[in-house]
């Protein structure tokens, strides 16, 4: 009788277990917000130190005057998605810079999403790799509106999808001279092959002179 209850028990055990697990694995899969909208925890400047406080504004967080190239999350990240919401005043320049190595050199150990305040398809235009790859599309809404992106980084891949719309994409492994594109036409990054950058770095949002705001920023990391 007690081995029949005992079997009946871990049976039930196993089940339970076997009902649960999608559950916890769904659960550490969701994307984590890393912005509260409210504190700067969490954020720092290139040159190590903390976000002040007068940047987290009414509308998010606001990197222009921190007299900080770019602000970034404070841990390196490798793959992930970042989801997160942006705000361009009149005839804004900004970018998302992402994997970036060494703070001090972002744009030689990183890759730029450009943001800028334009409705063009070129290098420079909402959602190109800066001077790497141009947009699809410009699906961006007008200044002074919201828009939402979405980076998608998993190994040598990464897309870049602006309101719903995947803009771009870039493929690392196929950028292996310094100042060449795959295609053979030149890029300014004459310094470093892209194909050879990390895999790894920080996360953030560009200062290049103009107000911009960011939100509701999320994470979701393997």
């Amino acid at each position: 009788m007690m081995t029949t209850r005992k079997s009946t028990l871990l049976a039930a055990a196993a089940l339970a277990t076997l009902a649960l697990g999608p559950l916890a694995r769904a659960g550490d899969d969701q994307a984590k917000p890393i912005f509260d909208g409210s504190s700067p925890k969490g954020w720092i400047l290139t040159d190590g130190k903390p976000l002040p406080r007068d940047f987290v504004q009414k509308d998010g967080l606001n990197p222009h005057g921190t007299g900080s190239y770019i602000v970034v999350y404070e841990k390196k990240l490798g793959d992930f998605v970042a989801d997160f919401d942006y705000k361009l005043s009149k005839g804004c320049n900004s970018g998302v810079f992402i994997r970036v190595n060494d703070l001090k050199d972002p744009v030689y150990t990183g890759i730029e999403i450009a943001l800028d305040d334009t409705t063009g398809q070129g290098y420079h235009d909402p959602g190109a790799f800066y001077d790497l790859v141009k947009p699809k599309s410009n699906a961006q809404k007008p200044a002074g509106e919201w828009n939402h992106m979405t980076v998608t980084a998993k190994g040598p891949k990464i897309a870049v999808a602006i309101n719903g719309t995947e803009v771009s994409k870039i493929d690392l492994d196929q950028w292996t001279e310094p100042g060449k594109r795959p295609d053979g036409s030149n890029h300014k990054f004459e310094k470093v092959a892209i194909g050879k950058l990390d895999h790894a770095g920080y996360f953030g949002f560009q200062d290049h002179g103009q107000d911009c705001w960011f939100k509701n920023v999320t994470l979701k990391t393997p």
